[in-house]
């Protein structure tokens, strides 16, 4: 883009020399028309004098005296006199007036020229400036500083690249700020999430130890219990590294076309402990022979962080539909539970991580939270809808 702030000053500048030659060009062409006058008057009052004192003397050759070239001085220079030297008078007031007046315009010219050059360099001087203080600013850290605009041009134009650097440094540091306080609350919940099962297993290690004697019976269940808190663990650990590479955009899809229907048949197999402990029946109806285009690996991850938590919602000896649908600009699988839901406050939380529910001992949304980053990067969407006491739907469409 060129510099309209530079255009401006050099269109000033012209116009001011194209005035000045305007100027010039004028009271040259007066100059010369009284030059004219004042010769054409002299000669008519010495046509008259030789006219009268020489009457034989005809006009014709009076005028063809003066249309002559001869370039004779002789007359002049009796009397002393140069060509150059000898001026009309009348001429040389004239002369003297027009050169006064022509240096005089000069003079304003040349102090407007240097005005206008200086203006120019200090406004250039006053904007760079700006630039520089701007510049010291953001080395020491300070994306607060605004540069100002009223002018167009080229450092304009870098003021605009500036503040644009400066906006974006500030969103950097400001989302740097807010992913240190966000880590430190994930710190805190990881902390939390951990030292919950670590002290449930620490006091029914203890009583192991402490009770020798205690009944077989006891100690089964003190080490199934123990066995749970170890698998939640576990979950809780390997879900939060995997969470990690999605934010460090360390993963890569590996996608192709796979029937929904073995997708699926892997993920009831990764949850039949637990639906056949609480003999939950899980129904499948729908286009299952139907193919995605996923990575079946991470998909079957996310549909059983799903399946999980409607079977963990859902009451025993109950049933969860899995339904398969395919519309014109997508395909849909939808869960639906009929346990005893999850209240309105907290469905708009279930994909945060570390949400606490209060209709739940456990954190919600750790498995959910790792789900949605996994379909969101299939192309996907999933949404959650939830009625207390009559269940929870979630509805997942994988977009062509």
């Amino acid at each position: 883009m060129k510099n309209n702030y530079f255009k401006k000053y050099l269109f000033i500048f012209i116009t001011l020399s194209g005035l000045l030659l305007s100027l010039l060009i004028i009271f040259n062409v007066i100059e010369y028309n009284l030059y004219n006058q004042n010769i054409n008057l002299k000669i008519n009052q010495i046509l008259n004098v030789v006219k009268e004192n020489y009457p034989e003397v005809s006009e014709a050759e009076l005028i063809k005296i003066l249309k002559t070239k001869n370039n004779s001085q002789d007359i002049l220079n009796k009397y002393g006199l140069d060509n150059t030297e000898f001026i009309i008078e009348n001429n040389k007031i004239n002369n003297t007036y027009f050169l006064i007046f022509k240096i005089s315009l000069m003079i304003i010219y040349l102090a407007l020229s240097l005005k206008l050059f200086i203006s120019y360099k200090k406004i250039n001087s006053r904007e760079i400036e700006d630039i520089i203080k701007a510049l010291e600013k953001i080395r020491e850290g300070n994306y607060q500083e605004k540069l100002s605009y009223f002018k167009e041009g080229e450092l304009s134009l870098l003021k605009n690249e500036i503040t644009k650097i400066i906006s974006m440094l500030k969103s950097l540091t400001d989302k740097a700020s807010g992913d240190k306080l966000s880590l430190k609350e994930s710190l805190e919940d990881i902390s939390h999430q951990i030292r919950t099962p670590l002290t449930s297993i620490y006091i029914m290690l203890d009583n192991l130890v402490d009770n020798p004697s205690m009944e077989e019976s006891q100690k089964e269940e003190f080490l199934l219990k123990i066995k749970r808190e170890l698998s939640n663990i576990n979950f809780l650990i390997n879900t939060l590294l995997k969470l990690s590479m999605f934010d460090a955009c360390t993963i890569t899809f590996i996608k192709d076309k796979y029937q929904v229907k073995e997708i699926l048949e892997e993920v009831i197999l990764n949850i039949n402990s637990l639906s056949d402990l609480k003999n939950v029946v899980i129904n499948i109806s729908g286009d299952t022979k139907e193919k995605i285009y996923v990575d079946k690996k991470w998909e079957i991850e996310a549909l059983t962080n799903i399946l999980k938590n409607a079977l963990e919602y859902s009451y025993n000896d109950s049933a969860i539909d899995i339904i398969v649908q395919k519309y014109n600009l997508y395909f849909e699988i939808i869960i639906k539970d009929y346990g005893k839901g999850i209240p309105s406050k907290d469905v708009k939380h279930i994909f945060e991580r570390f949400y606490k529910g209060g209709s739940s001992s456990d954190s919600i949304g750790i498995g959910l939270a790792l789900a949605k980053s996994i379909i969101l990067n299939d192309n996907g969407k999933i949404t959650c809808e939830s009625k207390v006491g009559e269940g929870t739907t979630f509805k997942i469409k994988y977009f062509y």
